[in-house]
């Protein structure tokens, strides 16, 4: 983990050549090769799980004497059953259809000449992402199965739990006959390293960032590159009038309180005027369970349990047990109030009514948009995906949760017998 001798540029550009020869191995290896490297990684990783599990107590310790917050030590811990999920998605990105050399289109034109739109590899990508450990295998592993090289570069805070797991990843590779450099882990956590990634228009394809709103922010001001970004998770329900108010509690409860601390976590809660009779069991529920509400004076006079609320909690990602609830007066307001505090990550509705639900659905411009569900189905995992290299909250060229398929490009090959154009 000592800082690389090298320039920073000069090292940028070393891993990305390496990285794009790994490409051109990638590109033309069959499924089987790519999935055995996938397999071998998962094999080791329980096979290691103790090495990497010492390597995680060791960040842990580090971020509690630093302050790092409950949510943030959340994401990074890693367990036993963490580490079988990390190892099961790997599997599970097994079992699917390979996303290379897929004909998207294919037509033949008058002159004989038949024109193909075949998915191919977007190339050299870097990945910079802060306190979870897993995404250095996630997005790894996303890459290698789509042809792609990874550049990673994760948060100090994970520093030996990243390079643990790197090594996993080396030794897969290297046991499908698979060349290592395909997955390489920055061997520096200078800042500067990340400058250097972000102006290697020249050697990178696209950069991935995936953390808070500070580091999105630095890559998106400074990226040459082009970038998918993945924004803070400011996530909405609008509890309609037609809602249940079972399915409401339930609901609501898990988008909130199963992991606070993750991206798809609900953060603000819009009640209609018409549902407020309702009201007091839901919000009674989420006191119960430890939920800090901040509120409207609507609601507080509800419950004294809820703390007014202030302009700045309806823009806050708390990534804690804290919950910003509004009283609106209808869908409209809803809508007006998700697309001025939003970030265009995950937002919906519960509403027993299918024809309002649609129509509210047509209008929100999330990445997004659940009905009669938690916000924390918000993983590529959950969409079927394997995993996820994060959730693009952009509009190109991929929204949502980024898997294998939208790690791939396009290339139309023109298919001839000899035809010249006059």
């Amino acid at each position: 983990m000592n800082d690389d001798p090298r320039t920073h540029d000069a090292l940028i550009r070393d891993l990305a050549r390496a990285a794009r020869k790994a490409v051109r191995q990638l590109a033309g290896s069959p499924l089987s090769q790519r999935n055995m490297a996938l397999e071998a990684t998962a094999d080791r990783l329980r096979t290691q799980a103790g090495s990497v599990l010492e390597a995680n107590e060791k960040d842990l310790a580090a971020g509690q004497a630093r302050g790092l917050s409950p949510a943030l030590l959340d994401r990074l811990r890693l367990d036993k059953d963490r580490l079988e999920a990390i190892a099961g998605s790997l599997e599970t990105i097994v079992a699917l259809p390979d996303p290379l050399h897929r004909i998207m289109d294919d037509w033949t034109r008058p002159n004989g000449l038949r024109i193909q739109r075949v998915a191919v590899p977007i190339g050299v990508i870097g990945v910079i992402y802060e306190s979870r450990p897993n995404v250095t295998i996630d997005a790894a592993a996303l890459c290698m199965k789509s042809g792609n090289a990874a550049l990673l570069r994760g948060g100090s805070e994970a520093v030996h739990s990243n390079h643990a797991l790197h090594r996993v990843l080396a030794q897969g590779l290297a046991d499908a006959g698979l060349d290592p450099a395909a997955a390489q882990l920055l061997p520096t956590q200078d800042r500067a390293a990340v400058g250097a990634l972000l102006r290697a228009h020249d050697s990178l394809d696209l950069v991935i960032p995936r953390g808070g709103k500070g580091l999105v922010k630095r890559v998106q001001d400074e990226a040459r590159v082009p970038v998918l970004a993945h924004l803070d998770g400011n996530n909405h329900l609008y509890i309609h009038p037609s809602a249940d108010v079972q399915m409401a509690t339930a609901v609501v409860l898990n988008a909130k309180l199963r992991r606070p601390g993750i991206c798809g976590a609900l953060e603000t809660l819009l009640i209609d005027r018409a549902w407020l009779d309702r009201a007091p069991v839901l919000l009674g529920a989420l006191l119960d369970a430890g939920c800090e509400l901040r509120g409207d004076a609507t609601l507080r006079a509800l419950d004294s349990r809820i703390l007014e609320a202030r302009e700045a909690d309806w823009e806050t990602e708390y990534l804690a047990p804290i919950l910003a609830v509004r009283v609106v007066e209808d869908a409209e307001q809803a809508l007006n109030h998700i697309a001025r505090y939003g970030s265009g990550h995950t937002d919906g509705l519960i509403a027993e009514d299918t024809e309002a639900a649609n129509a509210f659905l047509g209008r929100l411009d999330s990445a997004i948009a659940v009905h009669n569900a938690s916000t924390q189905f918000a993983d590529g995992g959950e969409f079927g995906f394997g995993a996820e290299i994060g959730i693009a909250t952009g509009r190109l060229h991929a929204r949502g949760p980024v898997g294998l398929e939208q790690l791939t490009t396009f290339q139309y090959r023109v298919l001839g017998s000899g035809q010249t154009r006059p």
